[in-house]
């Protein structure tokens, strides 16, 4: 897939997420208000960092499209892994920490619930929109994804901002089932530790959510190579080259929606040097066409490894 075409469907993906995060922030926290319910409470703090952590997704998105410049010459890619970083440590402390804080505080001081009807419709309806959004991230990483199983694409992929909008909008939707399903004990039994005891648990999936999200995107900071289609192209374009008679080894690595490659080759000897430059040109051209993420291409013509 194009780059363009997947960087559109990671922005729709990440407007879909912030506008029901958003809504959903605010009924949830008119809800918890109302009612003095601390699963509600965590929930709405979970949607605000959410609401913050598109923001800060669609920043690195637009920052890591900036052009190359003398000091940062392979460009500025990297800074989409940065912020999808930094949004899983706030999933992990404004999210899940803060959840937990709050549970152990309803358990240690319980407090009597009222309204709880209102909660119940607030999260019910939160349901429906964060379902939305979910869905519509998951019809964004179909398209990208092409004919790869879901699982192949999310053990191999390099784009962040789609994971991390995935594992925040099922967070959420499991967050909500659970502070849908506490109140619920709550107001049968008329006992509020129920209620405390959802926040713990809203807390426990969200630090499990966040803890995933920053071990995926480790290995793109650190730096990672190509997606396995990406380079199994890269490989087929470089052995089909009639000129080309070995490949010592081809190195990718991934700068957000770029690709850089290093490849050694060894060249037929029957040709001239003219002839060897103009079959690494071609080469080159050829896998900028096909690839059109290949944004550096640097071949190097050698004997031996």
């Amino acid at each position: 897939m194009a780059a363009s075409s997947s960087h559109a469907s990671t922005a729709r993906a990440i407007l879909y997420a912030f506008l029901a995060n958003f809504g959903i922030a605010i009924a949830k926290t008119w809800a918890a208000l109302h009612t003095g319910s601390g699963s509600m409470l965590a929930e709405a703090i979970h949607s605000y960092a959410d609401t913050g952590n598109q923001v800060l997704l669609y920043l690195g998105l637009r920052q890591s499209r900036r052009e190359p410049d003398a000091e940062h010459p392979m460009g500025y890619g990297k800074l989409s892994y940065f912020w999808s970083f930094i949004v899983a440590l706030l999933l992990f402390s404004l999210g899940g920490l803060f959840s937990i804080y709050e549970g152990m505080h309803k358990l240690s001081h319980p407090e009597e619930l009222s309204n709880l009807w209102v909660a119940i419709l607030v999260l019910s309806l939160a349901i429906l929109l964060e379902g939305g959004s979910l869905i519509g991230c998951i019809r964004e990483i179909n398209k990208v994804r092409g004919e790869r199983p879901f699982t192949e694409w999310l053990r191999h992929t390099r784009n962040s901002e789609l994971v991390v909008v995935l594992g925040e909008d099922i967070g959420a939707q499991l967050g909500l089932f659970l502070a849908l399903g506490f109140l619920v004990l709550a107001s049968v039994t008329g006992n509020p530790v129920y209620d405390a005891m959802g926040s713990i648990c809203i807390g426990v999936i969200l630090i499990v959510i966040s803890v995933f999200i920053a071990w995926r995107i480790k290995s793109l900071l650190v730096g990672r190579s190509a997606d396995p289609e990406i380079q199994a192209a890269i490989d087929e374009i470089i052995r089909d080259q009639e000129r080309i008679a070995r490949v010592f080894n081809t190195i990718t690595i991934q700068y957000g929606p770029d690709t850089m490659l290093a490849a050694k080759i060894q060249l037929d000897p029957a040709i001239d040097m003219s002839a060897a430059i103009d079959s690494i040109n071609h080469l080159e051209r050829e896998l900028k066409a096909r690839i059109p993420n290949l944004r550096w291409c640097f071949v190097e013509p050698d004997n031996a490894d």
